[in-house]
């Protein structure tokens, strides 16, 4: 019973892997944030860890695609980051690109990495993502990159979620609680 609560308790520790920041090639912030992830890839290029941030498209909505489809353009959130980044943030647009394909989770996120590292020939990589996820984010890149690409795993700045308390709030206990099947899942082999 001791064991048991004891594991329960670790739970969200268990789920974060933080790594300080270092020089890279590139900094990738995965999608699922509408703001706070690409503030820490912001500072991180100003603190000239990178020399440039790739941003994840996401999916599109079906409404989207539809808008799309009768020529309608909807500017997306990575769009809207973008955009701030450089016209208010004072990023240079060359050191700010959004991946070309859309990717709708972390598997098809590392494998659209895992591209452009090989043509690039990247040796070290940052990736962004929020608190809970940064352990699975990091065995699904580790996983397609392999040995030829170390990869630095940070938070977002403004992710307030605790992993010794993430029982206490309604918000962190469900995000434990959602991530941490889809890591074991990972594990297993079988995310996607």
């Amino acid at each position: 019973m001791i064991l048991g609560a004891a594991t329960f308790l670790s739970a969200g520790r268990f789920l974060v892997r933080v790594d300080p920041p270092a020089h890279a090639d590139a900094i990738y912030v995965l999608g699922g944030s509408r703001v706070d992830r690409w503030l820490e890839a912001v500072s991180l290029y100003k603190a000239g860890h990178a020399p440039v941030i790739l941003l994840s498209p996401g999916g599109k909505e079906r409404g989207q695609l539809a808008l799309e489809a009768d020529g309608i353009h909807v500017p997306s959130n990575v769009e809207i980051a973008r955009d701030i980044m450089v016209s208010q943030m004072g990023l240079p647009a060359s050191a700010v690109e959004v991946l070309p394909e859309a990717v709708d989770n972390t598997a098809a996120e590392a494998e659209a990495i895992n591209r452009r590292a090989r043509a690039d020939r990247w040796r070290t990589l940052i990736i962004v993502t929020g608190s809970p996820s940064t352990r699975r984010a990091a065995y699904a890149f580790e996983r397609v990159l392999g040995d030829e690409v170390t990869l630095i795993v940070r938070d977002a700045p403004f992710d307030d979620y605790d992993p010794v308390w993430w029982w206490t709030r309604r918000e962190w206990f469900r995000s434990t609680f959602y991530e941490f099947p889809k890591l074991i899942a990972y594990w297993m082999g079988l995310g996607a």
